[in-house]
């Protein structure tokens, strides 16, 4: 039997050497390549593939966005590559957390055969394809791909840095009147925060403010850390959901710093939360929104496309903690609506 092999990757580089792997066995057959998620989608339905190789990161919507998407709406057999497949590495824990058959590095060696040795790649394609459709369907019964939970989360939080100032302008205009309590911290210097509240007042439904210590949150009002070398918090108490500004030493080099901000949402909050993050330069935000989605709140990631500066959305990715990856400007209907889709 010949197992037909879909291979989406970017890079053409990385798909010659993909393919000097695959080829020189005569039960694979490469069928077709896609660049990223929207070609990759046409060519799943269009060819069948018994199994699909692709890349933890691809432009647009990232891999491990477009895996779940395959094992929640079209279950595929799919290996993922990626820079490092160890069981630690972030990235391949997500890809097999989400559904995938395995998790092989990239072969960065010269192109030809796997040196005589057995290629995981070809052995992790040929599991895949014995795994089958039925193998996957009856995984997905055992352990379901996590979806957008109904209803309104009690309270949003949201991280941004570098092009997040425009980034907050699109997204809260978009904000209904009565949101659910909303916090943000945006790297900013202290100076520049009030004019940034009266901006971002001025445009949105809800209530901008400045956030103050020992506040209690109300529905209807977004609280902008104000960047006073404070970091800002939120504490869960019979009074209801307070913030906290406190001194501290920067964690991932800021103060006020998202990833601080994030992991108390998710010690407090749990999966009552949502979590977003924005544009910006670095990682901070990065594992504190993952510390979110383990703590089973739902989180979002800016995708690509539509960021300034793709670094803090990117490492959130590939550390596993965005459960949703979505351009700027379908975030808030990803938030506030219910939100139909299929592959």
């Amino acid at each position: 039997m010949t197992i037909r092999i879909l291979i989406v990757e970017n890079s053409t580089v990385v798909q010659r050497r993909l393919a000097a792997r695959l080829s020189p066995h005569d039960d694979l057959e490469i069928v077709d390549y896609a660049r990223d998620a929207k070609e990759g989608r046409a060519m799943i339905k269009a060819l069948d593939p018994d199994v699909v190789v692709m890349d933890t990161k691809l432009p647009g919507l990232d891999g491990l966005a477009f895996l779940e998407k395959i094992m929640t709406l079209r279950p595929t057999p799919v290996v993922m590559v990626a820079d490092m497949a160890t069981p630690g590495n972030p990235a391949a824990a997500r890809a097999r957390q989400l559904g995938a058959v395995g998790c092989c590095a990239r072969d960065m060696a010269p192109l030809g055969p796997f040196d005589g040795r057995d290629d995981p790649l070809v052995s992790l394609v040929r599991q895949a394809a014995r795994t089958g459709r039925a193998g996957l369907a009856a995984s997905a019964r055992a352990a379901p791909v996590r979806t957008r939970p109904p209803g309104l989360p009690e309270l949003i939080a949201i991280g941004s840095s570098t092009g997040g100032v425009e980034a907050l302008r699109e997204l809260l205009v978009d904000f209904p009147r009565m949101c659910p309590p909303t916090v943000i911290v945006q790297h900013v210097k202290a100076r520049f925060a009030g004019d940034i509240v009266d901006a971002l007042d001025a445009l949105a439904p809800p209530r901008v403010v400045l956030a103050q210590t020992d506040t209690v949150l109300k529905p209807g009002h977004v609280y902008l850390a104000p960047g006073n070398d404070r970091h800002l918090r939120i504490s869960a108490t019979q009074r209801g959901i307070i913030s906290l500004l406190r001194p501290g030493p920067p964690v991932s080099g800021h103060r006020p710093s998202v990833d601080v901000m994030f992991a108390s949402v998710a010690q407090n909050m749990g999966a009552r939360a949502i979590g977003v993050l924005l544009t910006g330069m670095g990682q901070d935000g990065a594992k504190g929104l993952y510390q979110m989605a383990q703590a089973g709140a739902w989180t979002v990631a800016q995708d690509e496309e539509s960021c300034v500066v793709f670094g803090m959305p990117k490492a959130a990715i590939e550390m596993g903690g965005a459960c949703a990856v979505r351009p700027l400007t379908r975030i808030a209907e990803h938030i506030f609506t219910s939100e139909g889709a299929c592959l």
